[in-house]
């Protein structure tokens, strides 16, 4: 009886283990489903929407909904692959189009690479690495202004002179910290990233960033700031990067840690504001060129974890985690002139999720 009883406890030991080993093996590694497209091709793999048993049948209006609101194009991609890729208005796949303020992100994303290589600290003075008089402000108050306050929008400078950020233009109307209002002093980020790595801002951005991830593209000045411009699929390669937490296949290029700062809440003004990120799903939020505070969440159609890059006449890149989805628009503004964000989000959102769900 005891050599039986023993037989039964090793055969019973060995089941137990077979079965948590397996159990190990089979378990869904996420980053194993993500498609990265190759560096050096246009070549892009593709999912189909009956794949993922969305709506066929919603995709029509969904694209003739994008075609009447002026759009140029338009890409979903699911964990990576393309699912919809759409060219309106004589616009192609190879076409260039400008990002607007969504390419702010851009300055975001090497201004953390910068970081990360010990080149600069976002809580260092701007005039650390810049110098003074960069603004009007008188200099006890420049002093005040941090590289965070610029990725942050509360850098306390005006933000009713327009676009221009040459000195006269960057006139003091609150501490640094004090007020949050968006403003294109943030391109005061790449001429420090330009100072700190002793080369020019285009340079850093396409070693650092743009040539590793396969991106087009070029920066244009445009009011003493640079614009991004490239084709709609750069756009969704660096939404891509984001959405990988930084990573491009298995190398982090982005840290993470400051990737998850960016796309967070970063001061006490404005909830729905990361490091140039829009956030949806906060209780409030503020909005270009106005200090009233919106109850409310950003897009309310749109999932709540979803993050947001948001240019001038709907230029968009949309990250939405829970549905491992990065959404891409480019075109004129849908409807009237706008800065950022429009009722178009939100109507968008509506069409897409009559896709998705």
């Amino acid at each position: 009886m005891k050599t039986i009883r023993l037989t039964y406890l090793i055969l019973s030991s060995l089941i137990t283990f077979s079965c948590s080993s397996n159990d190990d093996a089979i378990e869904p590694n996420p980053e194993e489903s993500l498609y990265f497209p190759p560096i050096n091709s246009d070549i892009w793999e593709t999912k189909t929407v009956t794949e993922l048993n969305w709506n066929q049948d919603q995709l029509q209006s969904l694209l003739d909904f994008l075609e009447l609101k002026n759009s140029k194009s338009f890409i979903i991609l699911h964990e990576g692959k393309i699912v919809v890729e759409e060219y309106f208005d004589g616009h192609t796949n190879t076409s260039p189009w400008y990002w607007a303020s969504a390419g702010k992100t851009l300055t975001t994303a090497v201004t953390g690479i910068a970081q990360e290589e010990r080149l600069l600290n976002i809580n260092d003075k701007v005039s650390d690495h810049i110098g003074t008089g960069w603004t009007s402000a008188p200099l006890e108050k420049e002093d005040l202004i941090t590289c965070k306050n610029l990725l942050s929008m509360n850098s306390g400078l005006d933000d009713s002179l327009g676009d221009n950020i040459s000195p006269s233009n960057l006139q003091y109307i609150a501490d640094a910290g004090d007020r949050w209002a968006y403003h294109n002093v943030y391109a005061k980020l790449q001429d420090v990233v330009s100072a700190a790595s002793n080369q020019s801002w285009s340079n850093y951005f396409n070693v650092k960033l743009k040539n590793r991830i396969g991106m087009t593209g070029s920066w244009i000045q445009n009011n003493d700031f640079n614009v991004y411009w490239s084709t709609t699929r750069s756009m969704a390669r660096f939404g891509l990067l984001i959405y990988a937490d930084g990573k491009w296949e298995s190398e982090q290029l982005l840290p993470s840690d400051y990737l998850n700062d960016a796309t967070n809440t970063s001061q006490n003004l404005n909830e729905s504001y990361g490091y140039m990120w829009w956030l949806n799903g906060k209780s409030s939020y503020r909005l270009p060129q106005t200090q009233i505070q919106f109850n409310g969440s950003l897009v309310p159609n749109a999932p709540i974890d979803m993050y947001c890059a948001l240019g001038r006449n709907d230029q968009k890149i949309y990250i939405i985690p829970s549905k491992k989805l990065v959404v891409i628009r480019m075109g004129n503004a849908a409807d009237d002139d706008n800065f950022a964000l429009s009722d178009f989000d939100d109507q968008l959102w509506l069409r897409i999720n009559a896709l998705i769900d």
